[in-house]
């Protein structure tokens, strides 16, 4: 009976036997082992040929089974559980129960997730409570485990950290049709495809400690949509109230700019009542969604060190923003206003609106509790060990973020962006002179602005 069961469950290992002796009977010996050699020979062709679509199709699906019958099965996986306390012994027969493999899926040469049947009697919460140790026992880089399905534990295996490398800047788009403004690329995911993320649908909320990376996030994503910038498509509103050190160099691509609390009260203000008249426009005419044209470009407010704007400048002036915030992040997604906000520490304290943010980013952190107050509770557990993030250089960019299907966390990494690719995207995308534009000016050391000295 446990050989059916087998069987069953494996049906290839009757099937393939099967074919072979139908096509040996039927086109003889010489002629089926040429039909093998030849497709063997095609998989080797198509490897060298065309290694890109390969490697997307048919090495994830080679591997995975390599794995499956190399690691997660027979004795090496029964030990496995046993020695990590993940069997249990049957109470009438005394048999010993292992849980079982159902699936593996091996996404790059560094991760699998491994999908298995749980034996009755355990749930998802013991088997994270055991992470630890099967982490230690397989010698992996990480293990993440979640609930796939009623009885089925989904176990993210990476036995090696994946990003080795600095992920170049992503290439600034020719043409402004060539923008997904759904889909714009800010790097690598841990299963070596491009890491995507909408500009509108929503607000972006960038968690990370000093030096983790969120500059590369943010020009990564302006590069982006770069002609769209150039063509009026999106007009960026910044707030740098770091003084404008790491965001004046790209000063002439915004549309408004503000270093200073005053000046962003102002700006968010002025944002806020574009949003309003927008709103206006959409009821005089009948339309519930915009589509970014010219005429009604995306209006995106990036706000650099947010924990300034909300809760470490004055108060009133705090209040005022908050306010101003929550009134367009729960307006602004029809009419196409979206805030992207970067910060350090994301509690609740800092930042009062943080669950009006519908898309998460979290990078390196300082604390585990940050992971979860960033992606969402349980979120640590799942695997998203952003505070484990090293906060040396060689690791900057690298963050977390929670997949919509499976709800599990995925690795990224952000393009790393030099001032020289900066300086390019500036001159390939700042838009045509508007006598509208206004560029709040930054004080010298003697208190003076550049508008003040010429009338001096």
């Amino acid at each position: 009976m446990q050989a059916a069961a087998w069987l069953a469950r494996h049906p290839g290992f009757v099937i393939a036997p099967l074919i072979g002796l139908g096509l040996t009977l039927t086109l003889g010996a010489l002629v089926t082992t040429a039909v093998v050699v030849g497709l063997a020979l095609g998989l080797v062709v198509w490897g060298r040929a065309h290694p890109a679509t390969f490697d997307r199709y048919a090495t994830p699906r080679l591997r995975a089974t390599w794995r499956r019958w190399t690691v997660y099965r027979g004795n090496r996986w029964a030990r496995l559980m046993s020695d990590c306390g993940l069997t249990r012994e049957h109470r009438h027969t005394g048999d010993t129960l292992v849980p079982r493999v159902l699936r593996v899926r091996s996404y790059s040469p560094t991760i699998d997730t491994v999908y298995v049947r749980l034996v009755r009697g355990q749930d998802v919460a013991f088997w994270q409570e055991r992470a630890p140790v099967l982490w230690e026992a397989l010698i992996a880089h990480r293990v993440a485990i979640t609930r796939h399905r009623p009885g089925v534990v989904a176990i993210v295996i990476e036995w090696e950290l994946p990003f080795t490398r600095t992920i170049p800047a992503p290439d600034i788009p020719e043409q402004a049709d060539d923008v997904d403004l759904g889909a714009v690329e800010i790097g690598d995911n841990e299963r070596g495809e491009p890491f995507v993320a909408p500009v509108i649908g929503g607000h972006r909320l960038v968690a990370g400690a000093s030096g983790s990376g969120k500059g590369s996030v943010l020009w990564s994503t302006l590069r982006g949509v770069g002609p769209c910038i150039r063509d009026g498509l999106v007009r960026v509103w910044m707030i740098d109230l770091k003084g404008g050190v790491e965001t004046e160099q790209g000063a002439p691509l915004f549309h408004r700019y503000a270093t200073s609390m005053g000046d962003a009260l102002e700006l968010l203000t002025e944002f806020r009542d574009s949003m309003r008249d927008r709103q206006d426009d959409m009821r005089d005419q009948n339309i519930r969604a915009c589509t970014p044209s010219a005429g009604t470009p995306v209006e995106l407010l990036v706000i650099d060190e947010m924990a300034m704007l909300t809760a470490y400048g004055d108060r009133s002036a705090v209040r005022e923003a908050l306010r101003l915030l929550a009134e367009v992040m729960t307006q602004g997604r029809a009419s196409l206003f979206t805030v992207h906000g970067y910060l350090q520490e994301p509690s609740k304290d800092v930042l009062d609106v943080r669950e009006l943010f519908t898309q998460r980013i979290c990078l390196g952190v300082t604390a585990a509790s940050h992971v979860d107050m960033v992606l969402g509770e349980g979120a640590r557990e799942r695997g998203a060990l952003a505070d484990e993030i090293p906060g040396d250089a060689r690791h900057a960019g690298i963050g977390f973020v929670i997949d919509k299907g499976s709800r599990m966390p995925v690795r990224f990494r952000a393009a790393f962006v030099t001032d020289d690719e900066i300086a390019e995207l500036v001159f390939r995308a700042t838009p045509p002179a508007n006598p509208d534009a206004q560029v709040i000016d930054m004080p010298d050391q003697d208190g003076s602005t550049d508008d003040e000295r010429g009338a001096a």
